[in-house]
């Protein structure tokens, strides 16, 4: 007697759906979740969760493109980083980079795109409207001068620069050139405890990897020094 399973000559769409989601995960099945979590890990940082480069950049310029006027690239360093990895341990400068991954997303939104661009480095695009920028950009300050509890119950101080750039004011949807004026803008306000908006002048101002002191004539809030 042949043991062989007979199959039907033709299988609907919808059959064949249910049928393959009720199959084990064995072989092929297994390979591809395995090669999924793979392609999706190779897209976010693995200590902080946040975007790297080259997808943030993807879903920045979309949303650039999508609401144009009314978005914003802010960039983030976190100030006297240095000093926590040399006084408490690089375990120590790991809790405090994922908190700001954390605050960063909390609040950007789930319709941001967040990347932690290399070391203490961050950047944001977002729909940030014009009215309620200061409010808002005010907010972000806060939140990365807030403590950071360590594994131990030990609190450790932080604190972060913050520039950010607009199309409205710059004129330009041009990722590059708003992550350079907002980088410009976040150096002339450095360690002051205030976010800087970016000028038209910043986007003159010549950068090396996107590190150079921004000039004069920002408009600036946020703490006080």
């Amino acid at each position: 007697m042949n043991s062989a399973v007979r199959l039907p000559g033709r299988i609907s769409p919808h059959a064949l759906l249910f049928t393959t989601a009720a199959v084990p995960l064995t072989g092929w099945a297994v390979h591809a979740v395995a090669l999924h979590k793979k392609l999706a890990a190779t897209k976010r940082d693995p200590l902080t969760g946040l975007l790297r480069r080259d997808t943030y950049t993807a879903r920045a310029r979309r949303i650039l493109a999508r609401h144009g006027e009314s978005a914003a690239v802010v960039m983030v360093d976190a100030d006297r980083f240095k000093a926590v990895n040399d006084t408490l341990g690089h375990a120590a400068g790991d809790t405090v980079l994922a908190a700001f991954g954390f605050r960063l997303t909390a609040w950007a939104g789930p319709r941001s795109a967040v990347g932690r661009l290399g070391g203490d480095e961050f950047a944001v695009v977002l729909e940030l409207i014009s009215g309620r920028r200061e409010q808002r950009l005010e907010q972000l300050v806060r939140m990365l001068h807030t403590p950071v509890t360590l594994d131990d119950g030990r609190t450790v101080a932080v604190a972060a620069s913050v520039g950010a750039a607009t199309p409205d004011v710059l004129g330009t949807r041009d990722l590059s050139a708003l992550q350079r004026a907002a980088d410009a803008a976040l150096y002339a306000g450095k360690h002051s405890g205030r976010a800087v908006l970016a000028t038209v002048e910043q986007t003159k101002v010549p950068s090396i990897n996107g590190r150079r002191a921004g000039r004069p004539g920002t408009t600036a809030w946020g703490r006080a020094a």
